[in-house]
């Protein structure tokens, strides 16, 4: 997730790549056909690696950045620096491979998206705490989120529900709460903002709610679940208690909103 770009199409393209592999050799197995020569498979690789990543980085520059693309100049002088030479027609032909590999399927939303526009926004706003600090300590808690996707989202249908044991068809109903990748950024956001500087928090949260129109009970739930399943720190929710009930109303809202 680090760093990961809009789409993540280098990532993408070389799990493709792998999986390609790992396909061709089951068929010839299966089908007890002459196995090809790894080392000319190998070479081949090779030969394409460098080409093929500069491809998947150039079509994220073009996915990130708009006006401050790489352009093809710039490419085409990296790799002869490198002691590669290719042709415009030749780096065009390889991002149509790496397109055509991932069927087209390149700017797919992510959380760091969400996150990172978010932040821009609050840039932006003048908030108190720079952005290029809660950046950082965001990327480190999406992190987190990720490993510890299932406490931290049992934390919050526990507390949607107001009950330890929540049924089956409430986890279902859950779901949408899971998938929202704006309450995400949102409460990452806060929780890096706690963590940078807690008293600037409520501002934050503030210009966060302003901005996506989420309410203040769920940021500060979900920045709660966060800071209290990866960093351990005092969460925000304990400064200033958030009523159990508008919590729980908080939560359930979102999650018929995203219906």
């Amino acid at each position: 997730m680090d760093g990961q770009l809009q789409g993540d199409p280098d990532r993408g393209f070389m799990v493709k790549q792998a999986e390609n592999i790992c396909r061709q050799a089951t068929i010839q197995l299966r089908d007890k056909t002459e196995p090809r020569n790894w080392r000319v498979l190998k070479e081949q690789l090779f030969n394409k690696f460098i080409l093929r990543l500069v491809s998947c980085v150039q079509l994220a520059s073009k996915l990130s950045f708009h006006y401050k693309i790489i352009s093809n100049i710039t490419v085409l002088n990296f790799l002869q620096a490198l002691g590669y030479l290719h042709t415009k027609e030749e780096l065009l032909e390889s991002e149509l491979d790496v397109l055509k590999s991932l069927n087209f399927q390149i700017n797919l939303p992510t959380p760091l998206a969400y996150v990172e526009m978010l932040l821009e926004v609050l840039g932006y706003n003048g908030c108190l705490v720079p952005a290029t600090q809660l950046h950082a300590t965001c990327l480190t808690l999406l992190d987190l989120v990720y490993l510890l996707h299932e406490p931290v989202y049992e934390s919050l249908l526990r507390a949607s529900i107001e009950n330890s044991t929540p049924s089956q068809l409430q986890g279902e109903k859950f779901v949408s709460v899971k998938e929202d990748f704006m309450l995400l950024a949102v409460g990452v956001i806060a929780a890096s903002a706690f963590i940078q500087n807690h008293g600037c928090w409520s501002q934050v949260v503030g210009h966060l709610r302003s901005i996506t129109g989420i309410a203040l009970e769920s940021i500060a739930a979900f920045s709660y679940a966060i800071l209290t399943h990866s960093v351990g720190a005092g969460a925000p929710r304990r400064r200033r208690p958030v009523p159990p009930h508008l919590v729980a109303r908080a939560l359930r809202a979102a999650a018929s909103s995203n219906a």
